[in-house]
């Protein structure tokens, strides 16, 4: 059994080791960000409560495997005169918590899933459970990235996981928790262990860096913490590389030139450049960071990133509070916040997200860029469309002449209106739909009286591959298009008869009929259609909005009522196929 365990390390390390591995926490109280877990196992501990098998589930970086040694060391340690139990504040002079420390206790075992994936490194494992363990209170199996371990090596390790010996402790790590069986989380103890806050991270990055008398800034500290996206190990990795860059002494500008980022202000004024629609400015701020070295891609995440948070600002103004944030970013998002509406916002979040997969995709990731803040900085200043709609509304009422009668919005309602039309046309149901055992009384009920009983295969085919020829109460004659089924009047019949409680005749006929309903329901909106794009508002809205187009009619009461289509209560940009 002794290949499960880990390379084994010495206290004495001569050579350099990296941060992460410097400063990998020694006692749950260096254990930062996981305090409900922390008390979760104190409590356990101290009432002898404890599971036979734990679960560790987190991004990468937050302490899972040092969790795991944590908890063999807490479980195993015997206090410095040898008679202690369990606890939650191993003493870390003990000979157990020494050599667990050091990953060479022989009865706590780790092996990593990722490279040990099948049934007969399982089985290994079962068959040294049956032994007590050599010296220590318990043996405890450590088994990291436990989701990459196959389907037949979940299956054996089940029974032996369910019914442990006494002196057995499992712990298992995972990044993937939803790759893991649930028959193996049922049988586990589970601690999700949560991302870091960049204030912690900030205040633990501090310290250690005074260990190492390296000076850094806040503002260096922040960007650290804020790439690190709650993981300590990758801050940490960060922190060690921003170190050896500044040789001891960081600022900010050494992190942005190390983590390629574009200088926070200069995003700010690139960012107020393209919102105030001055492209020519914006261009110029955009080619100045790409010269100084800044990713294009980078650039766009940091416009992402910003019109995020200022839309936060507008709905949440207590974000601004956030310590990771610089003074100056406080008071410009704040203006932002101020003069930017939600959907000039929520425009440049659409505009920016699909413009980033342009940038990956593109040839040249500067040119594509340019690009975007070419359209960005052209839409800033266009209207909204529910301004728009109010702008052309307002003009007409004030001094345009009115609509004339035929025109379609400006009908107020009744089956004169252009979409009452679409709703009387003949494939939509009567205004009283037809219940069981009602009588059709023309070709639409009967197709309405199939869907009402859920015959939905049966209704599509009466409206798209029959013509009726002639109508009648408990006589049918139609044509029928090839794509119609065999038997589909067989049926048609034996349900009308069912339904209604009289014997009904369908024939076939020859003659051509009218239309399917299908049919005369597209020659309905295309009507529509012509008729709504005459009318002048339309026209105006369509020629302020090039490429838009109209998706979707509805039925609307006034021409009042129109512009809640272009708010957020209504269909906004998107319900007039705008394209950014």
């Amino acid at each position: 059994m002794t290949d499960l365990a880990g390379p084994a390390t010495t206290a004495r390390d001569d050579g350099y080791r990296v941060l992460a591995r410097k400063y990998r926490p020694q006692t749950f109280a260096e254990l930062i960000g996981q305090d409900a877990m922390v008390r979760t196992l104190a409590n356990a501990i101290a009432s002898g409560r404890l599971a036979h098998a734990f679960i560790l589930t987190g991004v990468r970086g937050v302490g899972k495997t040092s969790t795991a040694r944590l908890i063999a060391r807490a479980l195993n340690c015997v206090g410095p005169d040898g008679k202690g139990g369990p606890t939650v504040s191993p003493c870390g002079q003990c000979e157990p918590c020494r050599s667990i420390a050091d990953s060479r206790h022989v009865d706590v075992l780790e092996m990593d899933a990722a490279s040990r994936t099948g049934v007969e490194d399982i089985r290994e494992i079962i068959e040294g459970v049956r032994y007590s363990p050599v010296s220590a209170r318990y043996k405890i199996y450590i088994i990291d990235e436990v989701h990459m371990l196959s389907r037949n090596a979940f299956n054996a390790l089940l029974k032996t996981l369910e019914e442990p010996p006494p002196h057995v402790k499992f712990i298992f790590a995972t990044t993937e928790i939803r790759k893991v069986p649930v028959t193996v989380l049922s049988r586990c103890q589970r601690f999700d262990l949560k991302r870091v806050e960049t204030r912690l991270l900030i205040e633990h990055f501090r310290a250690i860096a005074k260990k190492e008398n390296a000076e850094i800034d806040d503002a260096a500290l922040a960007l650290i913490a804020r790439a690190a996206e709650g993981s300590v190990r990758d801050g940490l990795s960060l922190l060690d590389q921003a170190i050896a860059h500044g040789a001891g002494a960081v600022d900010e500008g050494q992190v942005r030139d190390m983590l390629g980022l574009a200088d926070r202000a200069q995003v700010l004024d690139l960012y107020r450049a393209i919102m105030a629609g001055e492209v020519e400015d914006a261009l110029s701020r955009l080619r100045s960071q790409y010269d100084q070295g800044a990713d294009p891609l980078v650039v766009l995440q940091d416009l992402l990133e910003l019109t995020h948070w200022v839309t936060r600002l507008k709905v949440a103004p207590d974000a601004g509070s956030d310590v990771a944030v610089s003074e100056a970013e406080r008071t410009l998002g704040g203006e932002f916040a101020r003069d930017l509406s939600i959907p000039v916002l929520t425009r440049a979040w659409q505009m920016l997200l699909k413009g980033l997969e342009e940038v990956r995709a593109a040839p040249s990731p500067i040119a594509a860029a340019e690009m975007i803040i070419v359209r960005l900085a052209h839409v800033a200043d266009l209207p909204s469309p529910a301004d728009l709609a109010r702008r052309a509304a307002g003009s007409r009422s004030l001094g345009a002449p009115s609509r004339p009668a035929s025109s379609p919005i400006a009908r107020g309602g009744g089956e004169t209106s252009a979409v009452s039309a679409a709703r009387s046309a003949p494939i939509s149901a009567p205004e009283s739909a037809p219940t069981a055992y009602a009588e059709p009384q023309r070709f639409a009920d009967v197709v309405a009286l199939f869907e009402t009983h859920r015959e939905m295969r049966i209704a599509q085919n009466l409206t798209d591959n029959v013509h009726l020829v002639r109508f009648a109460p408990g006589r049918l004659e139609v044509r029928l298009k090839p794509e119609a089924p065999a038997d589909l009047l067989n049926k048609v019949t034996t349900r009308l008869k069912e339904w209604t409680g009289r014997p009904w005749i369908v024939s076939l006929s020859q003659d051509d009929g009218e239309a399917t309903l299908h049919d005369q329901e597209q020659a309905m909106k295309a009507r529509l259609r012509a008729e709504i794009e005459r009318d002048p508002l339309v026209r105006d809205i369509l020629a302020a909005f090039p490429g838009a187009e109209i998706t979707d009619i509805r039925d609307r009461a006034s021409s009042g009522e129109l512009e809640e289509m272009f708010t957020p209560e209504g269909s906004d940009v998107d319900a007039f196929g705008l394209d950014d």
